[in-house]
């Protein structure tokens, strides 16, 4: 019999942990489980936050998390799930940026942490408890990271942009 291996068993750990809670919170989202608003809620969350269009918001976020979630827990196609969440949590972090970092004060340290979590599992790899070692890894392939990870980015950074382009439009005060 073979020896479990620690990192592949700690990745496991980890991956399904962080996929859990990423899955739960994007249900919330999309599908009103577990207390939250569903679509409609998270749309009128999006648009009080300043995303637009807000329902194509709401359904992007919630993806990320909830898709993003589901596939780091299982291992499949880990470089574009840690991506998705990733990015769909620095949506969260803009958000919570204002209030500085801790969560106690409302801050995005929350958010900050499952993204940087997920990004350190997709740059990672899945280990060997995982869909993706089992299908030889047809879907996790060094170009998929730069790939995901490349595309994540600017599409957080253009949703980031807007949304704070908005504000300051709104915001009488800014400079």
């Amino acid at each position: 019999m073979a020896c479990l291996d620690r990192r592949d068993l700690g990745l496991l750990v980890l991956r399904v942990g962080t996929g859990a809670v990423l899955a739960a919170h994007g249900t919330q989202k999309l599908a009103g489980w577990f207390g939250g608003g569903g679509i409609q809620g998270t749309t009128a969350a999006m648009e009080a936050m300043g995303f637009h269009p807000p329902k194509h918001s709401a359904v992007a976020a919630g993806l990320g998390e909830a898709g993003g979630g589901a596939l780091l827990a299982l291992g499949l196609a880990t470089p574009a799930a840690g991506a998705a969440a990733a990015g769909a949590m620095a949506g969260a972090v803009a958000v919570h940026a204002p209030a500085g970092f801790f969560a106690q004060g409302g801050g995005y340290e929350y958010p900050a942490f499952l993204g940087f979590t997920a990004a350190a599992i997709g740059l990672t790899g899945p280990g060997r408890y995982s869909v993706d070692h089992a299908t030889r890894h047809v879907f996790n392939q060094p170009w998929m990271v730069a790939l995901a990870f490349a595309g994540s980015a600017v599409a957080a950074a253009a949703v980031v942009g807007r949304r704070a382009r908005g504000q300051v439009a709104v915001d009488p005060d800014a400079t």
